[in-house]
């Protein structure tokens, strides 16, 4: 196999239009399907629809050696490609399962394409599927739609991503692994080929497993890393009250062990984004489903709820009642380096202090227009601000939300010369001993109360 092979990503989100672009900037020829007519213009302009780090250069160049080409709807870019991957959202339902009405629209579109090719084909899920969904779900629709044999006229595989937004180009462009779950020996055999010409010169080891067990690994990565947030947020509130605790000490002391990767022990307003809390609802339902009650997932959730009224709670300590009290909150986006806002922890935060009448005002460096077309509901009266001194201005506290670069180059003085009175709630952790001593009052996640 080499880079003549043509490839079809069906779905232009972060795991697909990223998946695209490395994928084109390597080489070879991609097809990247959507349902959107806007996106498929903005994505042939070499242009992103979101925003993600590093990406929209990366298409750009795609577009412009002409490896990369965007098309509306997906028939066509699976009857002209040899590998296509199916990278659709699977959002979360009232329930807290996986939404799989868009994975079996697209398996249906496939199977339609596949009845017109003659060639074998190979089929790669790569979205988040909870374990028997492309065994049950998606082949038989393939086989139903196309008239053709799965193992025999076409492959099957299963393949899930393990990408941080804000950092989606580096892991797709340098993964730890690669999983092949394999319907049979040619489909991921066909897969591996692809991966070891993709990450050439790479030491990326391929492991195969079968399609049910490739499910699950996206779910147990997710949802362990989700567990050590939530783990290390619940000690954090024990550091809080004990005299000179500081959780960020703890956990070097606690990641000095060879056993424990401190990489994901950040204690901070909780987790959010498009994966850990779907799939830490999804895994919840899944068992249950099975007669299995998942009590170490749900108190993860539980925890993670938790964590913006306790934020909220830091602010109360320093202010009393919050009726009316402007507080500024620096960062929407549920992590730097992307404009996702889904499920972040300022959201919830917000909806908190709407609650108690205070004054909000936020400032993100890329996702306030996310946040007025889809985010922060119209019932919550909140400004927008334009710049970091105009969120802060005449404050009564400020809420660290994100820890952008913009946000860590900030000065104690900056604070107090522009606040009301520099309060600062730190959900982040981004200030040193020095800044802290510099304000008039600060409260971090996991540092206790100052030594009598």
């Amino acid at each position: 196999m080499g880079k003549e092979q043509r490839i079809a990503i069906l779905g232009t989100g972060y795991v697909g239009l990223v998946a695209a672009a490395v994928f084109a900037d390597r080489g070879f020829q991609v097809l990247t399907s959507s349902q959107d007519k806007e996106k498929v213009e903005t994505i042939n302009a070499g242009k992103a629809p979101f925003f993600e780090n590093g990406l929209e250069p990366v298409i750009a160049r795609a577009v412009k050696k002409g490896t990369l080409r965007a098309v509306h709807g997906r028939e066509e870019a699976v009857r002209e490609s040899d590998i296509c991957f199916i990278a659709v959202g699977t959002p979360s339902l009232m329930s807290g399962e996986a939404d799989l009405s868009i994975v079996r629209e697209t398996a249906v579109a496939i199977g339609k394409a596949l009845k017109e090719r003659k060639a074998y084909s190979l089929i790669v899920a790569r979205s988040t599927i909870v374990p028997g969904t492309t065994r049950n779900i998606i082949i038989p629709l393939l086989e139903q739609h196309s008239g053709k044999k799965a193992g025999k006229d076409f492959g099957v595989c299963m393949s899930p991503e393990f990408l941080r937004q804000g950092a989606a180009l580096k892991d797709t462009s340098e993964p730890d692994s690669v999983v092949v779950g394999e319907f049979d020996k040619r489909s991921g055999d066909f897969l591996e080929k692809f991966a070891n010409e993709l990450y050439k010169g790479q030491k990326v080891p391929v492991l195969r497993m079968n399609l049910e067990s490739a499910e699950l690994v996206k779910y147990g990565r997710n949802t362990f890393l989700a567990m050590n947030i939530s783990y290390i947020n619940e000690m954090a509130r024990i550091a809080e009250t004990i005299p000179g605790i500081d959780i960020t000490e703890v956990v070097k002391g606690v990641g000095a062990d060879w056993r424990i990767n401190p990489v994901f022990l950040n204690a901070g307003a909780g987790y959010g984004g498009s994966c850990f809390p779907k799939d830490v609802k999804a895994l919840i339902s899944f068992a249950q489903l099975r007669q299995v009650e998942p009590a170490l997932l749900e108190t993860v959730e539980e925890v993670n709820i938790q964590q913006a009224s306790h934020v909220v709670s830091l602010l109360r300590k320093e202010l009393g009642d919050l009726k009316d009290k402007k507080i500024a909150l620096l960062g929407l986006a549920f992590k730097p380096g992307t404009d996702d806002m889904r499920e972040s922890p300022a959201i919830k935060v917000a909806n908190h202090l709407f609650a108690e009448n205070a004054k909000i005002v936020a400032y993100d460096p890329v996702a306030i227009p996310n946040a007025q077309k889809k985010f922060i509901r119209n019932t919550i009266k909140i400004g927008y601000a334009a710049s970091v001194e105009e969120c802060v201005k005449g404050a009564d506290a400020c809420v660290i939300l994100t820890e952008w670069d913009e946000f860590k180059k900030l000065t104690a003085d900056f604070f107090n010369k522009n606040m009301k009175k520099s309060v600062i709630i730190d959900g982040r952790r981004i200030y040193d001993s020095s800044f802290r001593a510099k304000v008039a009052a600060y409260r971090g996640i996991g540092l206790g109360p100052a030594m009598a």
